[in-house]
């Protein structure tokens, strides 16, 4: 829990993606939930969220990197970890156990303590099919990681969708998903 304010402590690790600009009403929905968020974004999902704004709405800075050995930890241990979105790099790198930035570092840790992880894969169809992502998402899947990633109900861009695409992600899925098993 946080130490703040008795709140359940979600991180968001944020990859590189069109959907992570919508960031901000999913943050509003789930501090009026009772969580206390905090942000960790991929070095790409930089290009696509507004750190000051998801700041301003959490309470804590979004880190995209290592902190100082001799620095404080800014943000309260996790609950519970979301990955929205979650690129087709993040996934085959995080089910190989690769940490190279804070975000995959966090994803690998919160394996290893056996948190309450969901993510949506958000690749476009033809990345969808790729022999390496389908093995990453089995066996995440496999190690209890919960994945709303079902190309039939949610669909999926295709390359260069633009704009568009962003309309696609599951974010009710999502709210409903932490809002409704992680605060049991």
């Amino acid at each position: 829990m946080s130490a703040n304010a008795d709140k359940p402590v979600l991180y968001i690790v944020a990859c590189g993606g069109r959907p992570a600009g919508d960031l901000p009403d999913f943050i509003k929905s789930l501090t009026a939930s009772g969580w206390d968020v905090c942000v960790i974004a991929t070095p790409s999902a930089l290009k696509f969220i507004d750190t000051a704004r998801l700041s301003e709405l959490t309470g804590h800075a979004v880190r995209s990197d290592y902190k100082q050995p001799h620095e404080p930890d800014e943000f309260p241990p996790p609950d519970a970890i979301v990955v929205a979105p979650a690129t087709f790099n993040t996934i085959n790198k995080w089910a190989r156990g690769t940490s190279d930035t804070l975000a995959l570092g966090v994803l690998n840790e919160g394996l290893g303590l056996g948190l309450p992880i969901v993510a949506v894969p958000v690749p476009n169809v033809a990345l969808a099919k790729h022999p390496a992502f389908r093995d990453s998402v089995e066996l995440l899947r496999s190690w209890g990681v919960t994945l709303i990633f079902d190309p039939e109900k949610h669909p999926l861009p295709t390359p260069n969708m633009g704009p568009s695409a962003a309309k696609l992600f599951p974010w009710d899925a999502l709210l409903s998903h932490v809002c409704g098993r992680f605060l049991d």
